[in-house]
């Protein structure tokens, strides 16, 4: 079988592997947004520029959903490999596309709707890709150790924000500031569509999943969103509930936190960035432990806690980093929060896929996990904003803390899918 092969680990390494090259390319788009602006809005503006250019990180955020469902549905028919390897060629093709378009001055306004679709199509694979590495991971890892090897999924996911950050760090190092400008926004979108290339071929040769070989050979039903929700109802607005407030709190504590440091705290945006990197390394670290612990305790112990410790916390936190003016206590309390985040983070994976049914489990995982995502985290930073801005900032701590409350009574209530899961290999 599969999953009892030496393959095991290297297809693991594999998966995971991809993750971090999509997150990268997902992630490099926002951190190079500075320098590559000009290149493809009008230059009467340069705020203007920034919006615009957000505007497009936000149409790949919308593409999310539907990509979750039209990778899923692919991934459950043709298999976990077929979508883990479609999804990193879409990532690729849309950042090379974004390193190759000619600017505005040159082209006009066709450059800016190259950039739209190749957000877009990036936003497609993104959206099919935690499906499928999630449902991959959770099916070549073994009963014992599937909670330590599916939190890969999020080493991988701040492994790749990181990345992007370093490269950010060591390209502003060797070029001038007119050279980043000219054309240095180029190379991470080259070195992603480089890296998504090898990726591509290792995926090529993973070794298929256990759970999908034995549903294509039975008579299940065929995947798509009409059977998810009739016949899964349960678990499909069970994976929206318990998501919501994780990835609410996610984005709150890692992407929205470094600009609450500079803007509400008063750091620097360089000390801010300081900060949140080491914060986010040891992040990274903490995923496979908590995995770990998972396959021990059970999976519900570590949700409830963060249900528990999030609605009790989020608003201490914020409150006291609000006056916080040392870096090293503002680490710490940075360092808090992520910990008590990670009791979803480092298995919202596992649990989504031990829900469902081989045949369904790709697109029950990814859909309903993408609509809650983009409507709860792709929103917060934006919502956080927007009360600030409204001179009603401790409205989003309420705000965070109430829909962690509202997962919290989806955490107590649904089943120990560690005991109950729907993956059947050993």
């Amino acid at each position: 079988m599969h999953a009892r092969t030496p393959h095991r680990l290297r297809s693991i390494l594999g998966g995971s592997a991809g993750n971090l090259v999509e997150w990268y390319d997902w992630y490099a788009y926002s951190a190079f947004t500075l320098y590559f602006a000009h290149a493809f809005f009008p230059a009467e503006d340069r705020t203007a520029q920034l919006l615009s250019a957000a505007a497009v990180f936000a149409v790949g955020f919308l593409m999310r959903p539907i990509g979750g469902w039209l990778m899923g549905v692919y991934a459950d028919r043709q298999g976990r490999k077929a979508g883990l390897t479609l999804s990193v060629s879409l990532m690729c093709a849309g950042s090379l596309a974004i390193a190759v378009t000619p600017t505005y001055a040159q082209i006009g306004p066709l450059a800016p709707l190259i950039l739209v679709v190749a957000r877009m199509v990036q936003g497609l694979s993104l959206g099919g890709e935690y499906g499928a590495s999630a449902t991959y991971l959770s099916e070549m890892a073994g009963r014992k150790h599937r909670g330590f090897w599916s939190s890969f999924q999020y080493v991988t996911l701040i492994a790749g924000q990181l990345t992007a950050l370093a490269l950010l760090l060591v390209i502003r190092s060797v070029l001038t500031k007119d050279d980043m400008f000219a054309w240095g926004w180029r190379i991470p979108f080259l070195v992603g569509g480089t890296l998504a290339v090898i990726v591509f071929w290792i995926r090529r040769r993973l070794a298929e999943t256990e759970s999908f070989e034995n549903a294509k050979a039975t008579d299940a039903p065929r995947s798509t969103a009409l059977a998810l929700f009739r016949d899964h109802p349960r678990e499909a607005f069970t994976v929206m509930a318990l998501t919501a407030g994780g990835t609410l709190a996610f984005y709150a504590y890692s992407i929205y936190l470094q600009k609450f440091l500079a803007n509400t705290s008063g750091f620097s945006p360089a000390t801010a960035s300081a900060i949140m990197a080491a914060a986010l390394l040891l992040f990274m670290c903490v995923q496979p432990l908590a995995g770990a612990l998972s396959d021990r305790i059970g999976r519900k112990p570590l949700m409830i806690g963060f249900g528990v410790l999030g609605l009790v916390f989020t608003w201490p936190i914020f409150t006291t980093l609000e006056t916080v003016r040392d870096p090293w206590m503002a680490f710490a309390i940075v360092c808090a929060a992520l910990l008590i985040v990670t009791g979803y983070t480092s298995i919202n994976a596992v649990v989504k896929a031990e829900l469902f049914p081989a045949h369904i489990r790709a697109l029950g995982v990814a859909f309903p996990y993408a609509l809650a995502n983009t409507l709860f985290g792709g929103t917060a930073e934006a919502v956080a904003l927007w009360l600030k801005d409204q001179g009603l900032e401790r409205g989003f701590y309420a705000y965070v803390a109430a829909l962690i409350g509202l997962s919290l009574i989806v955490y107590l209530r649904m089943p120990e899918t560690r005991d109950q899961s729907r993956i059947v290999e050993d």
